[in-house]
């Protein structure tokens, strides 16, 4: 026999047993699972202590078990949440009976909670007067290619701002309509850049496709991320956090898309990456006219190893008078809780506003925890609470994790093939 000690590990399971619009849960340890680990000497698993002191193994976790929050790597992020990683990520479906139940009293709950968070989804009464007719663009050259024809358009995105992007016309391909995909570039190509990751292939076997950017990329006086887009949408439009106003941005362009005849406008999709890939999880949950949406390593967790807390994505220092908590910043809203390690609110609950709309997320590193920009196994969690609300309304399989070594890119040996199937199963007629 292997001298090697003998240790008994315990694996917790917690489990949220209410949800409500306040964000406070009550939790309770609903079984403790023992199993025999050999010790020196022998392969053992990994193991980690969870705030009730007993060790919980992640090697060769089963990936649909998986419901712990990410830790917090980043070290910027204005809430460290130490043990973040030991806590379970509250459900969403806990306490409902039906589907029923999610669409009449939970759905709108999280849904308040986070146009709370956003400030805003869409322009109000006011707004109005900054937004014209979406058709009315600049066009500039076109171009004849072998499968498709590519315009380049300026889109009256506000009244005073013109967004520049290209549209993608099959050739040769029949009459259409056709289906149509908005593809967004991320933090450093121009918005021409996703026509060579994704456009050309989608134009070349029967899609439109609109490319674009993200207003934090270009905006009005030429401002960016860097040097104050979002100040000047808080000038304009008070409390609407930059995500919000990034999915506004594409409803603007799904309004362009079906101002055109090629267009079947009940079929219109959304794929990004990395900063788009963010834009693209809000998108997927509340632009209800993109019906399939493809999000490409954007980092699920709000709170792990990337910059959700910047002012140009959630803002979450800014102070905005129309939050109801004593410091009126976003996060205070994403973590009542503060003396509990790990977020009361995240994205788990953005995904599952998507439902039963399809959505696949791609992860690029299949680490444990990558510590950086990249979906990894820690992205699971997310995944996995959401899709208990997918499952609830009769569409479990409409919402996908496909996990990657690909790392943080448009396309590899498993993204690609992914983003490809997903939009065909879904997208076309």
């Amino acid at each position: 026999m292997n001298q090697g000690h003998l240790s008994l590990q315990m694996i917790v399971r917690v489990r949220v047993i209410r949800y409500g619009p306040s964000g406070r849960f009550i939790v309770g340890i609903l079984a403790l699972v023992g199993s025999m680990v050999w010790g020196a000497g022998c392969s053992h698993s990994q193991t980690y202590q969870t705030r009730f002191g007993v060790e919980r193994s992640v090697e060769h976790l089963d990936p649909a078990a998986r419901v712990l929050q990410h830790r917090v790597t980043i070290s910027q992020s204005p809430a460290p949440e130490p043990g973040a990683e030991n806590e379970e990520i509250p459900s969403l479906v806990d306490g409902l009976e039906s589907a029923q139940d999610w669409w009449q009293i939970r759905r709108p709950q999280v849904l308040r909670y986070w146009k709370g968070i956003l400030g805003k989804l869409e322009p109000n009464e006011q707004d109005q007067v900054w937004f014209g007719d979406i058709c009315q663009v600049r066009v500039g050259v076109t171009t004849d290619l072998e499968a498709y024809t590519r315009t380049e358009l300026f889109l009256p995105i506000e009244k005073d701002f013109f967004q520049p992007h290209l549209l993608l016309i099959p050739k040769g391909q029949g009459e259409g309509p056709f289906p149509a995909v908005i593809a967004w570039s991320s933090t450093s190509p121009d918005y021409r850049e996703p026509e060579q990751w994704w456009g050309s292939w989608l134009a070349s076997h029967g899609y439109v496709v609109l490319t674009g950017w993200s207003f934090i990329r270009n905006y009005r006086d030429g401002t960016d991320y860097s040097s104050g887009a979002h100040e000047k949408v808080y000038q304009r439009f008070g409390h609407w956090l930059a995500m919000g106003k990034m999915v506004h941005d594409v409803k603007r362009e799904v309004e362009f898309l079906r101002c055109r005849p090629e267009v079947d406008p009940t079929r219109v999709g959304f794929i990004g990456k990395s900063l788009s890939a963010k834009a693209a999880l809000y998108v997927a949950a509340f632009a209800a006219d993109i019906a399939v949406t493809v999000s490409i390593d954007p980092h699920i967790a709000v709170n792990g190893g990337t910059n959700w807390f910047a002012a140009w994505y959630l803002d979450w220092l800014h102070e905005f008078e129309d939050i109801p908590t004593q410091s009126k910043t976003p996060l205070s809203l994403l973590n009542p809780d503060p003396i509990r390690p790990g977020f009361e609110h995240d994205h788990h609950e953005v995904l599952a506003l998507a439902a039963p709309r399809p959505l696949l997320v791609i992860g690029g590193s299949q680490l444990e925890d990558a510590g950086g920009d990249s979906d990894d196994l820690q992205s699971w969690g997310y995944v996995n609470r959401a899709k208990e609300v997918y499952r609830l309304v009769g569409a479990g399989e409409r919402l996908e994790y496909v996990s990657t070594d690909d790392g943080h890119n448009s396309n590899g040996p498993h993204i690609t093939p992914a983003w490809q199937g997903w939009f065909e199963r879904w997208l076309k007629p």
